[in-house]
């Protein structure tokens, strides 16, 4: 994935160099004739790693899932806190993951503690179960669906 990076940056460059031209608009345009040159190079040699760009795109989305659920839960932490009567129920529950590499499994627990409202607690010796805090549990099941739906299958697009 770095290399193809390499590449392209090499390509926008030599563009702007046959151009003879420092503008952005010239990196713009041998980016985007790199962007088609290793598309084309790519499909001739059939690798089996995906394309850099597909990749940058996942953690992007990662990162907008994470703006979206950090935004949602602020606001729903706020209006339990100033609600005059505080009708929430605390609880823990175990969740078990998808996710094999310590990594994502790590990166799913940070993105956990991150977002107001919930905590990972531990993390159990096999990696494979997280034991979460929430502020306000009405539905196990439907905590563990979106969590699932969410965070974990971004972390899979990112790292797979």
């Amino acid at each position: 994935m770095a290399l193809q990076f390499l590449f392209n940056l090499l390509i926008a460059f030599l563009w702007m160099a046959i151009n003879n031209s420092s503008s952005a608009s010239s990196f713009i345009v041998g980016y985007l004739l790199g962007i088609g040159l290793l598309l084309l190079f790519r499909k001739s040699r059939s690798q089996s790693r995906p394309f850099y760009l597909i990749r940058i795109w996942a953690v992007l989305k990662l990162l907008l899932i994470f703006a979206r659920e950090l935004t949602v839960s602020n606001f729903v932490v706020i209006g339990h806190i100033i609600r005059p009567r505080l009708a929430i129920r605390p609880g823990i529950f175990a969740y078990e993951t998808a996710l094999t590499t310590p990594w994502e499994v790590t990166l799913l627990s940070c993105l956990i503690c991150l977002t107001p409202g919930t905590l990972t607690l531990d993390v159990s010796k096999d990696g494979k179960t997280l034991y979460i805090h929430a502020i306000d549990i009405k539905d196990a099941e439907l905590l563990v669906t979106q969590i699932r739906g969410t965070f974990e299958r971004a972390i899979r697009e990112v790292t797979r």
